[in-house]
């Protein structure tokens, strides 16, 4: 089965790419298939999921697959949240968004850093399909003063597991798609899509 996946972002391509190796689905990245981007006008991690699936599955005729997801910091009320990848502005990268994060924390204490990463995916079989598929999943863990490790993508050098005691960015891709959000939202998805398709 081909299904398009709605991200321009190699990070996520990759890990997707990876979680989806065992079932029988092709992972088709948009770009591939010339679909460029869709502004994302939701408020939440859901909408805009909904609406970059919808977008693919109309530009492509495929059933689709979007990921929003994003970090939420408790001492900034919850931010980026689904502003995460331009939180230092539209054309910012990676490091601008962990710069500007660590900037504003500076003065938040170490038990005070709690954080969690949000994963929102979506199914949709066709662009009208009215019962999307919506699965999610949650990472918690707390903001470091510096970067460690180089593993990754986004912030993961800043977000400390407290179980595993490393950046996000200092474990293994295998052990990161066990226990990351995306990786709970995806079990979820193929479990529904498993029911979905049979």
């Amino acid at each position: 089965m081909k299904i398009v996946f709605a991200s321009n972002n190699s990070g996520k391509i990759h890990e997707i790419q990876t979680l989806l190796k065992p079932f029988d689905i092709e992972i088709i990245p948009q770009a591939e298939l010339d679909v460029g981007e869709v502004p994302e006008t939701g408020l939440t991690f859901v909408e805009n999921a909904i609406i970059k699936a919808r977008h693919a599955c109309r530009e492509t005729g495929l059933p689709a697959i979007a990921d929003d997801s994003g970090l939420e910091v408790d001492a900034l009320q919850g931010r980026p949240g689904i502003y995460s990848a331009r939180f230092a502005g539209i054309k910012a990268n990676s490091q601008d968004n962990i710069k500007k994060l660590l900037t504003e924390l500076k003065s938040v204490v170490k038990d005070q850093r709690q954080a969690r990463f949000h994963c929102a995916l979506v199914f949709l079989l066709h662009a009208e399909d009215p019962t999307p598929l919506i699965c999610e999943g949650t990472w918690n863990g707390v903001i470091l003063e510096e970067p460690a490790g180089c593993q990754g993508f986004g912030y993961d050098p800043v977000f400390l597991d407290p179980n595993e005691q490393c950046s996000a960015a200092e474990l293994a891709l295998s052990k990161k798609n066990q226990i990351s959000h995306r990786g709970q939202a995806l079990k979820l998805l193929m479990k529904k899509l498993s029911e979905k398709l049979h």
